[in-house]
């Protein structure tokens, strides 16, 4: 899946010296645009995501301990921790992981600069960025602090002096201690920003051809990894962003549409004992109407692909109306036709392919069973409420979902677009 238009990379950097490097080749060879925060030029932590597919947050002169505005970073990681979205920590950037996740960083026992090796852990052999990384690795260190990884946390590489040196939270954010990401212009940066730690290493910039060319296949793979990382995920990236920050203030927002969640529900024609999937359920707004409508012996599932909105479902009181399950719509986790009905508010016309979308749901829908796709406001309202005209390629336009359903085996059976609510439903004919 190729990232969307308006995805792009945020790079945290607090020192000119230490910018991304060979991070920003492997993001720009893959596509991605990268949108810097220059805190040493006086540049704000960005207060959200945005949009962004990844964070990378680089190293710098201090320690997460004594970093201005360390507050504003940890919130922006933790950010990216809730949403899932792939982050990368680099020295300082790596303390700040490690502490947005519920560890410590910490002053260690005294400056660690020059080339030296770290080995790889046996849990790097199945990591998706460390799995082509051989068991010793000569790197660039330059650092004097330390860290206490949270529970949980996955170690991947150490050294004798300073035994966290790699490791990943959950499975998409990765912290390195030392620097992979060093060319020879890095390497030249690093020694002219500090001679008088650059003395302490005396064969730091000598050495450097030989170290780079040993290191550069690894590296250069480590990094092409997280950039193709980054493009599979960048749509789901880009839901999570969004979604993650206003969950535990949707329902609040929209309690209004219940009823007409319910009269919709209604629309489908289930009956007890049926089998029903929400899919796209945020916060659970139609799981109620539909456990009304297949009763105590029917089954209901809800599929969401952000987690805060999953527990924003549990907050409302609806985890126990149905089964919840953190999925793609478009790779549902059910057997071929595993439901008679499927209910879907508001989500078809903001995915990547809904074609795609279409064709998923009919394979897990039996012969017969309905779709219903529903919006609590009408095409020419929300136009109007963002300000621009209706779109002619808007999936949900009569002349492009017929054809679209048609194609992946439903029959268009109803669609109205009145000034309070779109409905379409369909049913599974092939």
């Amino acid at each position: 899946m190729n990232p969307t238009p308006t995805a792009d990379v945020l790079v945290v950097e607090h020192a000119p010296q230490e910018g991304p490097y060979v991070i920003g080749t492997a993001l720009e060879a893959a596509g991605l645009p990268v949108r810097t925060c220059r805190t040493w030029a006086g540049d704000p932590v960005p207060d959200s995501l945005g949009d962004a597919a990844a964070l990378v947050v680089m190293g710098g002169p201090a320690s997460a301990c004594e970093v201005p505005g360390r507050t504003a970073e940890l919130a922006l990681l933790r950010a990216a921790l809730e949403a899932e979205v792939p982050v990368l920590g680099v020295c300082l950037g790596a303390q700040f992981l490690a502490e947005a996740a519920g560890g410590r960083a910490r002053p260690g026992s005294g400056p660690q600069i020059g080339w030296g090796d770290v080995r790889v852990a046996p849990a790097a052999h199945t990591d998706p960025l460390f799995a082509d990384v051989p068991g010793r690795l000569r790197v660039l260190h330059w650092h004097g602090d330390t860290m206490d990884l949270p529970t949980g946390a996955t170690l991947l590489a150490s050294c004798d002096r300073y035994p966290v040196q790699a490791f990943r939270i959950g499975g998409s954010a990765w912290g390195l201690q030392f620097h992979l990401e060093v060319d020879k212009a890095a390497v030249d940066a690093f020694a002219a920003a500090f001679p008088d730690e650059a003395a302490t290493a005396p064969d730091l910039v000598a050495s450097a051809p030989g170290h780079l060319a040993a290191l550069a296949p690894h590296r250069d793979a480590f990094f092409e990894h997280f950039a193709a990382l980054v493009t599979a995920r960048a749509a789901r990236s880009a839901t999570r962003t969004f979604f993650t920050p206003r969950a535990a203030t949707w329902e609040e927002r929209f309690a209004a549409d219940g009823p007409r969640y319910a009269a919709a529900v209604a629309r489908m024609g289930l009956r007890p004992g049926r089998r029903t999937l929400d899919v796209g359920c945020g916060s659970g707004r139609a799981l109620p109407a539909l456990r009304a409508e297949v009763g105590a012996e029917g089954l209901v599932l809800g599929v969401e692909l952000t987690p805060a909105m999953l527990t924003a479902t549990a907050k409302e009181g609806r985890a126990d109306l149905a089964g919840l399950l953190m999925a793609d719509a478009c790779r549902l986790p059910l057997a071929a036709g595993a439901v008679d009905g499927i209910f879907s508010a508001g989500l078809i016309n903001h995915m990547s392919d809904p074609a795609a979308a279409l064709r998923e749901w009919a394979r897990v829908t039996a012969l017969g069973g309905v779709l219903l796709l529903f919006h609590p406001s009408g095409r020419a309202e929300r136009a109007a409420r963002h300000g621009r005209p209706l779109d002619p390629d808007d999936p949900l336009a009569e002349e492009n979902l017929r054809p679209a359903l048609n194609a992946a085996g439903w029959s268009l059976d109803c669609y109205e677009v009145a000034s309070r609510h779109f409905l379409a439903r369909a049913v599974r004919v092939r």
